[in-house]
């Protein structure tokens, strides 16, 4: 496989693994409000937030190479 698209899959796929801790954060913190602890819920909504973050910026870093590469 060539080189870019390799390094392109390898983005994608820590664009997935960043989505699905925020989903485990949100998970989290869905129990915890059930549960009445505002404070722990608060926390994991917060770093799931934090994921969804990093998430964007490898897409935006992703999208920058892409329009690098690409002719209008």
């Amino acid at each position: 496989m060539n080189e870019k698209l390799e390094a392109s899959a390898k983005q994608y796929d820590s664009i997935a693994q960043e989505l699905v801790k925020a989903a485990d954060h949100y998970r989290t913190a869905a129990r915890h409000f059930r549960n009445q602890e505002i404070p722990r819920g608060s926390a994991h909504a917060y770093a799931g937030l934090g994921h969804i973050n990093k998430a964007e910026l490898l897409i935006k870093s992703e999208s920058i190479k892409h329009a690098e590469n690409s002719e209008p």
